[in-house]
């Protein structure tokens, strides 16, 4: 850990490891840090057995964690992608002399990104060791495993928070808004953006196991699968300001996301793995998949939500 986030940090929280300690997943990239009163920051999700867990709920426990690295490197690629996060940054207001949180940033590209166009001194966060490792190769100078439930962060730190893809895999949405807001100073923005699996669409020959498939997507996959949509009322009942939304849609035709991007083709089997689907349905799935796509039928869509504010107050501005 930087000095530069030690000094973001609660000064009491830091805890040195004991001489000849093996060193942890936290340790290899520069973390002991703990939240308070014997608090860890990190507290891996506890995903219910009859839910069917989405990989990036708990990524460290994936069998195999590169894999999914390299599906968010590829995301960052795909114009869509890198077209919403533009205006993600965009609606933080980020300039030289801000310091910006990104919290769940994944691989840390998109908040190199932010740090290079911006000028602001961005401080990247997630709950996988696996991908503060990934930031640190990355190039990020400054990088914290931490829950988004109980950040290891001062309060009103910093000028402008932001957590994208985040909030619909965390087990307190709302707890972790709060946490979120607790580090942002009077004048700093919130920015948040998550899709909304309420608004999928997917074309099949078959529309009731398209839809039996996309509704077990919405309440047994993702854990706040339609959080997205109460974002702007849970702002205002925070009291923020100047609460800005816009909806963005993600159209997928290409038959190489089915497998690629989306993972469209494991979802019955995984639902069929827990007793959620018949293996026949899952095989009538993935043979309606292929021939939708064979005669140039596919479509799946799915709607993401992007939404901004300000916590009132006057603005304090940062010391670098």
């Amino acid at each position: 850990m930087t000095s530069d986030t030690r000094l973001l940090c609660e000064p009491a929280d830091h805890e040195a490891e004991a001489p000849g300690t093996p060193a942890s997943p936290l340790s290899e990239v520069g973390q002991t840090l703990r939240t308070g009163a014997g608090r860890p920051s990190v507290s891996w999700p506890d995903m219910a057995d009859h839910c069917v867990p989405h990989a990036f709920s708990d990524l460290d426990a994936h069998s195999d964690p590169s894999r999914l690295v390299t599906t968010l490197n590829r995301l960052s690629d795909d114009p869509f992608f890198a077209s919403y996060k533009q205006r993600l940054h965009e609606l933080l207001r980020a300039r030289p002399g801000r310091r910006i949180l990104d919290a769940g940033a994944g691989t840390g590209e998109a908040a190199l990104r932010l740090a290079g166009a911006s000028g602001a001194a961005v401080t990247a966060c997630d709950l996988s060791a696996v991908m503060c490792r990934e930031m640190r190769r990355n190039g990020l100078p400054r990088v914290a495993v931490a829950d988004a439930h109980h950040l290891p962060f001062r309060d009103r730190v910093f000028d402008g928070v932001l957590a994208d893809r985040v909030l619909q895999h965390v087990n307190d949405p709302g707890k972790a808004v709060t946490e979120l807001l607790r580090v942002t100073r009077p004048g700093g923005r919130i920015v948040v953006c998550d899709p909304d699996t309420g608004t999928q669409a997917l074309a099949l020959e078959d529309e009731d196991l398209a839809e039996k498939v996309l509704s077990l997507r919405r309440t047994k996959n993702i854990r706040n699968g339609t959080f997205a949509r109460t974002v702007p009322g849970l702002f205002a009942d925070h009291g923020l300001e100047d609460i800005h939304a816009e909806a963005r849609t993600l159209l997928i035709r290409d038959p190489e996301s089915v497998d690629g991007t989306m993972g469209i083709r494991d979802w019955a089997g995984a639902f069929a793995d827990r007793g959620y689907l018949g293996r026949a349905e899952a095989d009538r799935f993935n043979a309606l998949l292929d021939k939708a796509i064979g005669n140039d039928r596919f479509l799946y869509a799915v709607t993401y939500f992007l939404t901004a504010a300000t916590v009132p107050g006057n603005p304090g501005g940062s010391t670098l």
